[in-house]
């Protein structure tokens, strides 16, 4: 019913920059909050950044000051500016968003993920 696809994953060098995109598509009442969360090898998922419907933005702390997360409504698309990269930022970066959709007259919120893109810096 409702798709995420991200793209701009690649390898970048240390100190490089890289912006993720993601757009949401589908049978979608509404786009409520959107995040990207990443998934480095041996460790768990975790949140970088998440944005509201109004934008209002927040990250984790070792992402503060270089990375930005932004929203584009009218294109359903997340994106995440990545900028001075380091080698701990070598992850498959995930998008997720909190979608209502209209099923049988009712607003039903559910929770999507996309299939990931991977993001290699190296040092």
């Amino acid at each position: 019913q409702v798709q995420l696809v991200e793209s701009g994953g690649g390898l970048v060098q240390a100190g490089g920059s890289l912006r993720l995109s993601c757009a949401a598509s589908g049978s979608i009442f509404s786009l409520n909050a959107m995040a990207w969360y990443r998934q480095a090898p041996g460790k768990q998922r975790e949140l970088v950044a998440h944005i509201t419907s109004s934008g209002i933005a927040n990250y984790t702390d070792s992402v503060k000051g270089r990375f930005t997360i932004s929203r584009d409504n009218a294109k359903n698309t997340v994106y995440l500016q990545m900028n001075n990269l380091e080698h701990e930022d070598t992850a498959v970066y995930y998008c997720n968003a909190e979608v209502a959709i209209l099923q049988m007259d009712q607003i039903h919120v559910l929770d999507y993920w996309g299939k990931g893109t991977l993001v290699t810096v190296s040092s």
